[in-house]
Protein backbone atom coordinates (compact mmCIF):
# COMPACT_ATOMS: atom_id res chain seq x y z
CA UNK A 1 0.00 0.00 0.00
CA UNK A 2 3.03 2.30 0.70
CA UNK A 3 4.45 1.69 -2.71
CA UNK A 4 1.33 2.10 -3.98
CA UNK A 5 0.76 6.01 -2.05
CA UNK A 6 4.31 6.91 -3.34
CA UNK A 7 3.88 5.97 -6.86
CA UNK A 8 0.59 8.39 -6.76
CA UNK A 9 2.31 10.93 -4.84
CA UNK A 10 5.12 11.03 -7.41
CA UNK A 11 2.62 11.05 -10.72
CA UNK A 12 0.73 13.56 -8.81
CA UNK A 13 3.67 15.60 -7.83
CA UNK A 14 5.33 15.22 -11.53
CA UNK A 15 2.47 15.67 -12.91
CA UNK A 16 1.95 19.01 -11.15
CA UNK A 17 5.30 20.00 -11.89
CA UNK A 18 4.99 19.29 -15.91
CA UNK A 19 1.86 21.37 -15.60
CA UNK A 20 3.26 24.16 -14.22
CA UNK A 21 6.50 24.00 -16.37
CA UNK A 22 4.00 24.34 -19.12
CA UNK A 23 1.84 26.60 -17.74
CA UNK A 24 4.82 29.05 -17.39
CA UNK A 25 6.19 28.10 -21.11
CA UNK A 26 2.80 29.29 -22.27
CA UNK A 27 2.68 32.45 -20.07
CA UNK A 28 6.17 32.83 -21.39
CA UNK A 29 5.41 32.65 -24.82
CA UNK A 30 2.44 34.39 -24.79
CA UNK A 31 4.35 37.14 -22.99
CA UNK A 32 7.04 37.37 -25.86
CA UNK A 33 4.30 37.51 -28.40
CA UNK A 34 2.97 40.09 -26.89
CA UNK A 35 5.88 42.28 -26.49
CA UNK A 36 6.48 41.15 -30.60
CA UNK A 37 3.80 42.61 -31.44
CA UNK A 38 3.90 45.85 -29.26
CA UNK A 39 7.34 46.31 -30.64
CA UNK A 40 5.80 45.72 -34.31
CA UNK A 41 2.96 47.97 -33.68
CA UNK A 42 5.71 50.27 -32.36
CA UNK A 43 7.82 50.16 -35.55
CA UNK A 44 4.95 50.43 -38.06
CA UNK A 45 3.56 53.63 -35.77
CA UNK A 46 7.02 55.17 -36.25
CA UNK A 47 7.38 53.84 -40.39
CA UNK A 48 4.06 55.47 -40.76
CA UNK A 49 4.75 59.05 -38.27
CA UNK A 50 8.04 59.34 -40.27
CA UNK A 51 6.31 58.96 -43.66
CA UNK A 52 3.64 61.32 -43.29
CA UNK A 53 6.76 63.90 -41.90
CA UNK A 54 7.96 63.06 -45.46
CA UNK A 55 5.22 63.69 -47.13
CA UNK A 56 4.13 67.06 -45.27
CA UNK A 57 7.99 68.37 -45.62
CA UNK A 58 7.90 67.55 -49.57
CA UNK A 59 4.31 69.33 -49.67
CA UNK A 60 5.43 71.83 -47.62
CA UNK A 61 7.73 72.49 -50.16
CA UNK A 62 6.06 72.18 -53.18
CA UNK A 63 3.74 74.64 -51.88
CA UNK A 64 6.59 76.94 -51.11
CA UNK A 65 7.37 76.99 -54.73
CA UNK A 66 4.30 77.01 -56.54
CA UNK A 67 3.62 80.09 -54.13
CA UNK A 68 6.93 81.81 -55.16
CA UNK A 69 6.45 81.19 -58.77
CA UNK A 70 2.64 82.70 -58.47
CA UNK A 71 3.69 85.72 -56.58
CA UNK A 72 7.14 86.04 -57.36
CA UNK A 73 8.34 85.40 -60.69
CA UNK A 74 4.75 85.55 -62.34
CA UNK A 75 4.23 89.07 -60.58
CA UNK A 76 7.47 90.12 -62.28
CA UNK A 77 6.96 88.54 -65.68
CA UNK A 78 3.37 90.07 -65.87
CA UNK A 79 4.86 93.82 -64.98
CA UNK A 80 7.69 93.27 -67.65
CA UNK A 81 4.87 92.23 -70.31
CA UNK A 82 2.60 95.47 -69.24
CA UNK A 83 5.68 97.38 -69.29
CA UNK A 84 6.48 96.34 -72.92
CA UNK A 85 2.87 96.67 -73.61
CA UNK A 86 3.30 100.55 -73.01
CA UNK A 87 6.51 100.97 -75.23
CA UNK A 88 5.16 98.81 -77.98
CA UNK A 89 2.39 101.74 -78.32
CA UNK A 90 5.12 104.61 -79.05
CA UNK A 91 7.25 102.37 -81.55
CA UNK A 92 7.09 102.33 -85.60
CA UNK A 93 5.05 99.37 -86.99
CA UNK A 94 8.33 97.50 -87.90
CA UNK A 95 9.85 97.36 -84.40
CA UNK A 96 6.36 96.44 -82.99
CA UNK A 97 6.01 93.27 -84.50
CA UNK A 98 9.32 92.18 -83.43
CA UNK A 99 8.29 93.47 -79.54
CA UNK A 100 4.46 91.43 -80.70
CA UNK A 101 6.24 88.38 -80.57
CA UNK A 102 8.13 88.50 -77.85
CA UNK A 103 4.89 89.79 -75.78
CA UNK A 104 3.10 86.79 -77.24
CA UNK A 105 6.37 84.62 -75.89
CA UNK A 106 5.94 85.91 -72.30
CA UNK A 107 2.05 85.60 -72.16
CA UNK A 108 3.07 82.04 -73.39
CA UNK A 109 5.62 81.97 -70.05
CA UNK A 110 2.92 83.96 -67.29
CA UNK A 111 0.70 80.87 -68.59
CA UNK A 112 2.75 78.05 -68.02
CA UNK A 113 4.06 79.69 -64.82
CA UNK A 114 0.23 79.98 -63.62
CA UNK A 115 -0.36 76.53 -64.68
CA UNK A 116 2.28 74.73 -62.97
CA UNK A 117 1.90 77.17 -59.50
CA UNK A 118 -1.81 76.36 -59.52
CA UNK A 119 -0.54 72.76 -59.81
CA UNK A 120 1.59 72.80 -56.92
CA UNK A 121 -0.94 74.81 -54.67
CA UNK A 122 -3.98 73.03 -55.24
CA UNK A 123 -4.38 72.21 -51.84
CA UNK A 124 -3.35 75.50 -50.30
CA UNK A 125 -7.04 75.66 -49.19
CA UNK A 126 -6.80 73.09 -46.56
CA UNK A 127 -3.68 74.68 -45.24
CA UNK A 128 -4.56 78.28 -45.13
CA UNK A 129 -8.38 78.53 -45.30
CA UNK A 130 -10.55 80.61 -48.18
CA UNK A 131 -10.12 83.75 -46.44
CA UNK A 132 -5.72 83.43 -45.57
CA UNK A 133 -6.17 82.57 -48.97
CA UNK A 134 -8.01 85.67 -50.56
CA UNK A 135 -5.57 87.97 -48.59
CA UNK A 136 -2.80 86.16 -49.91
CA UNK A 137 -4.09 86.91 -53.45
CA UNK A 138 -4.74 90.60 -52.50
CA UNK A 139 -1.31 90.61 -51.60
CA UNK A 140 0.34 89.67 -54.25
CA UNK A 141 -2.27 91.98 -56.85
CA UNK A 142 -1.11 94.84 -53.94
CA UNK A 143 2.78 94.40 -55.01
CA UNK A 144 2.24 95.15 -58.69
CA UNK A 145 0.97 98.88 -58.22
CA UNK A 146 -1.64 98.73 -60.62
CA UNK A 147 -4.68 99.84 -58.60
CA UNK A 148 -5.70 99.93 -54.89
CA UNK A 149 -7.60 96.94 -53.77
CA UNK A 150 -9.04 96.08 -50.74
CA UNK A 151 -10.60 93.19 -48.74
CA UNK A 152 -13.29 92.99 -46.23
CA UNK A 153 -13.97 90.97 -44.26
CA UNK A 154 -15.82 90.07 -40.65
CA UNK A 155 -14.64 86.52 -40.05
CA UNK A 156 -11.01 85.22 -40.05
CA UNK A 157 -12.26 81.60 -40.11
CA UNK A 158 -15.39 80.04 -42.41
CA UNK A 159 -16.73 76.79 -41.92
CA UNK A 160 -16.76 75.48 -45.83
CA UNK A 161 -15.67 72.60 -47.23
CA UNK A 162 -11.96 72.85 -48.42
CA UNK A 163 -13.23 71.58 -52.06
CA UNK A 164 -15.99 74.13 -52.24
CA UNK A 165 -13.59 76.70 -51.00
CA UNK A 166 -11.14 75.79 -53.44
CA UNK A 167 -14.10 76.43 -56.23
CA UNK A 168 -15.06 79.72 -54.69
CA UNK A 169 -11.60 80.92 -54.60
CA UNK A 170 -10.74 79.90 -58.26
CA UNK A 171 -13.77 82.03 -59.49
CA UNK A 172 -12.31 85.15 -57.33
CA UNK A 173 -8.87 84.52 -59.17
CA UNK A 174 -10.57 84.40 -62.24
CA UNK A 175 -12.55 87.91 -61.85
CA UNK A 176 -9.49 89.96 -60.19
CA UNK A 177 -7.66 88.55 -63.71
CA UNK A 178 -10.56 89.84 -65.98
CA UNK A 179 -10.42 93.35 -63.92
CA UNK A 180 -6.60 93.63 -64.30
CA UNK A 181 -7.11 92.57 -67.99
CA UNK A 182 -9.86 94.87 -68.91
CA UNK A 183 -11.19 96.79 -66.58
CA UNK A 184 -8.77 99.79 -66.45
CA UNK A 185 -9.93 99.91 -63.08
CA UNK A 186 -8.31 101.79 -60.33
CA UNK A 187 -10.04 100.44 -57.16
CA UNK A 188 -11.00 97.27 -56.63
CA UNK A 189 -13.14 96.00 -53.41
CA UNK A 190 -13.67 92.38 -52.15
CA UNK A 191 -16.48 91.80 -49.35
CA UNK A 192 -17.17 88.78 -47.74
CA UNK A 193 -20.54 87.95 -45.96
CA UNK A 194 -20.68 84.94 -43.99
CA UNK A 195 -23.69 83.33 -41.70
CA UNK A 196 -24.71 80.17 -40.35
CA UNK A 197 -26.91 79.21 -43.74
CA UNK A 198 -24.66 81.30 -46.35
CA UNK A 199 -21.54 83.04 -47.56
CA UNK A 200 -21.72 85.79 -49.77
CA UNK A 201 -18.79 87.43 -51.43
CA UNK A 202 -18.64 90.79 -53.40
CA UNK A 203 -16.38 92.07 -55.66
CA UNK A 204 -16.58 95.33 -57.34
CA UNK A 205 -14.62 98.03 -59.10
CA UNK A 206 -14.86 101.52 -60.99
CA UNK A 207 -13.40 100.19 -64.53
CA UNK A 208 -14.95 101.12 -68.21
CA UNK A 209 -17.48 98.44 -67.30
CA UNK A 210 -19.39 96.73 -70.60
CA UNK A 211 -22.88 94.87 -72.05
CA UNK A 212 -23.43 92.11 -70.17
CA UNK A 213 -26.13 90.80 -72.96
CA UNK A 214 -22.59 91.00 -74.79
CA UNK A 215 -20.17 88.24 -73.01
CA UNK A 216 -17.26 87.41 -74.90
CA UNK A 217 -16.03 83.71 -74.60
CA UNK A 218 -12.95 84.79 -73.49
CA UNK A 219 -13.58 86.95 -70.53
CA UNK A 220 -13.81 84.00 -68.20
CA UNK A 221 -17.07 85.25 -67.16
CA UNK A 222 -19.33 81.23 -68.54
CA UNK A 223 -16.29 79.58 -66.83
CA UNK A 224 -17.00 81.39 -63.34
CA UNK A 225 -20.42 80.67 -64.14
CA UNK A 226 -20.07 77.02 -64.39
CA UNK A 227 -18.02 76.46 -61.59
CA UNK A 228 -20.56 78.47 -59.29
CA UNK A 229 -22.90 75.89 -60.71
CA UNK A 230 -21.13 72.87 -59.54
CA UNK A 231 -20.99 73.59 -56.18
CA UNK A 232 -24.76 75.43 -56.29
CA UNK A 233 -23.72 78.66 -55.63
CA UNK A 234 -25.88 81.86 -57.62
CA UNK A 235 -23.17 84.32 -59.62
CA UNK A 236 -24.60 87.25 -61.13
CA UNK A 237 -22.65 90.13 -62.70
CA UNK A 238 -24.01 93.89 -63.04
CA UNK A 239 -22.08 96.29 -65.41
CA UNK A 240 -22.81 99.33 -67.68
CA UNK A 241 -20.09 101.36 -69.51
CA UNK A 242 -17.95 103.74 -67.34
CA UNK A 243 -19.90 102.72 -64.47
CA UNK A 244 -17.42 99.79 -63.35
CA UNK A 245 -18.78 95.94 -62.37
CA UNK A 246 -20.13 94.20 -59.66
CA UNK A 247 -19.68 90.49 -59.14
CA UNK A 248 -21.80 88.07 -56.11
CA UNK A 249 -21.60 85.00 -55.14
CA UNK A 250 -24.17 83.37 -52.94
CA UNK A 251 -22.87 79.94 -51.18
CA UNK A 252 -25.12 78.13 -49.22
CA UNK A 253 -23.89 75.66 -47.18
CA UNK A 254 -26.45 73.93 -46.07
CA UNK A 255 -26.54 72.01 -49.71
CA UNK A 256 -23.07 70.96 -49.07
Amino acid sequence: MEENNLVITFTITLLIVVLTMIFIYVVFIKKKTTLLIEQKEKDMRFEKELATSQVEIKEQTLNYIGQELHDDVGQKLSVVRLRQNQLISKLKNAEKEELNELSELLGECIQDIRNLSKTLITEQIIHFGLTESIEREVKRIQKLKLLKIEFITQKQDIDISPKHGLILFRIIQESINNILKHSRAKNVSIRLEDDHETLRIHISDNGKGFNTNKIQDGSGLKNMQLRAKLIHAEFSIKSELDQGTQTSITYYKHLT
